[in-house]
């Protein structure tokens, strides 16, 4: 089976504004949705924005991560099938 761009989902999408870290939660299809840590968006010279792979963490990263951490995890386990 082959990927689908159509049915990849981002169900909630969090960014911040001084990395351009983004952090999301996707659901491919009918699946488990997902936590996903990147990729980094940013402004180039020329006004148009970009992205890029987040890479590795700063601890401004980190420190945005942990402050959201909760919702991120209240979101998802809302949106996960009972066990």
């Amino acid at each position: 089976m082959a990927f689908d761009p159509s049915k990849d989902k981002v169900l909630k999408k969090w960014q911040c504004e001084e990395t351009g870290l983004v952090v999301s939660i996707n659901q491919y299809a009918e699946g488990e949705p997902k936590v996903q840590i990147g990729p980094r968006v940013f402004q180039r010279k020329d006004g148009n924005e970009s992205q890029r792979k987040a890479g590795r963490l700063s601890m401004e990263d980190l420190i945005w991560l942990y402050d959201i951490i909760d919702e991120v995890k209240e979101e998802l386990s809302s949106r996960a099938a009972p066990q």
